[in-house]
């Protein structure tokens, strides 16, 4: 019999580091997969992205709305345990796939784990700052199979008292996308999204959960300091975690401003053709610390949302969240001129993930969890 995938997915983010996994199972005829939607893919106001992976042509996709109306990430993490134990009820996968560092991911590793059945996550033993490492590593330990990006991250499982035999090293599936042949071409996306400018950069800030009494402070002085540079700048919203609507109210500024164009989200092959021609990304998503560097594109790095990740990059530039440093960091960038970075691993990350799930190896991982003492 074939066996069963399960993919889960919340955010936009993931998605597009999930979809080429996604793609090699589809086109495989050796599994059976579904997937699981939910977070802000059914959120209307952030885009009702859960419409780009229906485009896809992928099968089997199931929505589930884990919304509350305080949108705090144990409530999250309840409703989504709630939907998604049901789900795999239903669907009785063979291994269940998650991704990264969100309560999306955790509820799913819970629900796996505690059901008897294989976790796999993607990019465990990466470092990601504030209450989402915290996250990160829970789901490495509620996992059974790790697909790491690279062999740092595996020696962090292995201190972390993973076993070997159960860390895969495939490389960051985004990248996948980032050197597609596939790629819209800039006017092609320019023109699916009404951008108008020749230059531009691009701003994608999130709220801080550990730092939310400070969101509202951050935001404005974020946008008083663009507000007062001449660039023009594509906005895309941030994710729905605790302090989003702070962001999204001090973005009300740039309204009726020329040089500001608002989305709720892009869909990911268009985000990354923009990113590729942007002068600069500004704010604190992992984007700037794992595509840009690969397209060459400098980083404005603001806060600690993603401290200690690739700190010594030197196209990265970290700013606090005072106007001046931010506005000082886009001097910076201006004059910055880059080489994009080759990735450290060649080959496909999905062609190398499939290889795995075809491998006997895989399917005899013992479901009762070891711990490896160094």
């Amino acid at each position: 019999m074939k066996k069963k995938i399960v993919f889960l997915s919340g955010t936009r983010a993931d998605f597009g580091k999930l979809k080429s996994l996604i793609h090699a199972v589809h086109d495989s005829s050796a599994f059976e997969y579904a997937i699981f939607a939910t977070g802000m893919h059914l959120l209307e106001a952030y885009g009702l992205t859960v419409i780009e992976i229906e485009k896809c042509g992928f099968n089997n996709i199931h929505r589930y709305s884990n919304h509350t109306s305080e949108t705090t990430m144990d409530l999250t993490l309840a409703r989504t345990i709630d939907g998604f134990s049901h789900f795999i009820k239903q669907e009785k996968p063979d291994l269940i796939i998650v991704h990264g560092d969100r309560p999306e991911a955790l509820a799913g590793a819970i629900v796996g784990s505690l059901n008897n059945i294989l976790v796999g996550h993607i990019e465990g033993g990466e470092i990601s700052g504030t209450v989402d490492e915290l996250i990160r590593h829970s789901v490495t330990k509620l996992s059974h199979i790790h697909f790491v990006s690279n062999e740092t991250a595996a020696n962090r499982l292995v201190q972390m008292g993973e076993l070997e035999q159960s860390v895969f090293t495939i490389g960051s599936p985004d990248l996948d996308i980032l050197f597609s042949d596939f790629l819209p071409d800039l006017k092609k996306a320019k023109t699916h999204y009404e951008i108008p400018f020749e230059k531009y950069a691009i701003l994608l800030f999130h709220p801080v959960t550990t730092e939310a009494e400070f969101i509202k402070r951050y935001a404005e002085a974020l946008a008083t300091a663009l507000l007062e540079d001449n660039t023009n700048y594509v906005v895309i919203y941030p994710n729905n975690d605790l302090g989003s609507a702070s962001i999204l109210d001090s973005y009300n500024n740039f309204k009726g401003n020329e040089r500001f164009k608002i989305f709720p989200s892009l869909r990911f092959e268009y985000f990354i053709t923009l990113l590729k021609h942007a002068q600069f990304l500004i704010g604190n998503s992992s984007a700037g610390i794992h595509e840009a560097p690969y397209l060459g594109i400098p980083t404005i790095n603001i806060g600690r949302r993603q401290e200690n990740r690739d700190i010594n990059n030197e196209e990265i530039i970290h700013t606090s969240n005072t106007k001046n440093d931010i506005l000082e960091g886009v001097f910076r960038a201006k004059k910055l001129k880059m080489e994009p970075k080759k990735p450290i691993l060649n080959g496909k990350a999905a062609d190398k993930f499939l290889s795995v799930l075809n491998s006997e190896k895989l399917w005899q991982l013992d479901h009762q969890k070891q711990f490896r003492d160094l």
